[in-house]
């Protein structure tokens, strides 16, 4: 979920990811254990002695097992303890089932997954454990396709839309753009929730910015948050929860138990903001 990986001199026990010419990520590799090209991208897993197992797409860190609590809790329970009644609930990208994984934590009526990208759904069964059982919970239905297609198609209606794609591009360039936003918001029934991750504040404040620009003219309420995700660029990334109708820290509901992150506390630090971030902020239009 970075800037593209730069040109550099590899060397094969590394896998390293650049997000600025001279700054990055690397990860000594104990073991390659996939690596292979898609119809859409190219998908690694390796292992690390700290980070465990580790997702990468087209070279990017995607996920982690040390530290994917981090990511997935900060997008999806923010949006439930808000939300009055959440029961038919949308996720675009995430064929790592972390994000499924929280959403079934709830008693929901149905959880729909849009992934275009099927060798990234048939990689993470085999290397993540907590995809298999989501995706055979009988509340989830998983559909292969392009989810800003699917968006423009559907008839269908959700409470909660979770927007977790990778990086604007390749095959998700069109869920970063405006006529995206526009066609998702007929798909939200009333005091629906969309939650979007936005990238690192540090490295990319400039697109979070021009996202703001847009997303501001399509939803009432434009609140920015934070989390920490160690192996994401700059160590912290950026989400945003958008609404007409809810506004987020009016909490409705406690958080499950057995969350290794988030808890009522953590989120309503998360919505304070650096000074570098304050005309971002936590806003109602």
């Amino acid at each position: 979920m970075s800037t593209k990986k730069e040109n550099r001199e590899a060397d094969p026990s590394e896998e390293r990811e650049y997000h600025s010419p001279s700054s990055g990520i690397f990860f000594k590799l104990k073991r390659l254990l996939y690596r292979d090209k898609s119809d859409y991208q190219k998908i690694e897993v390796i292992e690390n002695e700290y980070f465990g197992r580790v997702l990468l797409l087209d070279d990017l860190v995607q996920t982690s097992e040390r530290d994917e609590f981090f990511y997935h809790e900060m997008l999806v329970h923010p949006a439930f303890v808000s939300h009055p009644s959440p029961q038919s609930i949308l996720v675009i990208g995430g064929g790592d089932g972390g994000a499924l994984k929280e959403i079934l934590r709830y008693p929901i009526e149905h959880a729909c997954l849009v992934e275009i990208d099927q060798q990234v759904i048939d990689v993470s069964k085999e290397y993540f454990p907590w995809l298999l059982p989501s995706l055979e919970d009988g509340r989830t239905e998983l559909i292969i396709a392009d989810g800003s297609e699917f968006i423009e198609k559907t008839d269908k209606k959700f409470d909660i839309v979770f927007i977790d794609s990778s990086d604007p591009t390749g095959p998700s360039t069109s869920l970063h753009e405006k006529g995206f936003y526009e066609n998702l918001k007929r798909c939200l029934n009333l005091e629906g929730i969309v939650v979007l991750q936005a990238g690192s504040p540090f490295y990319h404040l400039e697109s979070i910015k021009k996202k703001d620009a847009f997303l501001k003219k399509l939803f009432k309420n434009v609140c920015f948050y934070t989390s920490p995700v160690p192996t994401y660029p700059g160590g912290s990334w950026c989400f945003v929860f958008l609404s007409d109708e809810v506004q987020p820290l009016k909490i409705k509901r406690d958080p499950p138990r057995g969350l290794k992150y988030f808890n009522l506390d953590i989120y309503q630090a998360a919505f304070s903001l650096p000074n570098f971030m304050k005309d971002l902020g936590y806003r109602y239009y």
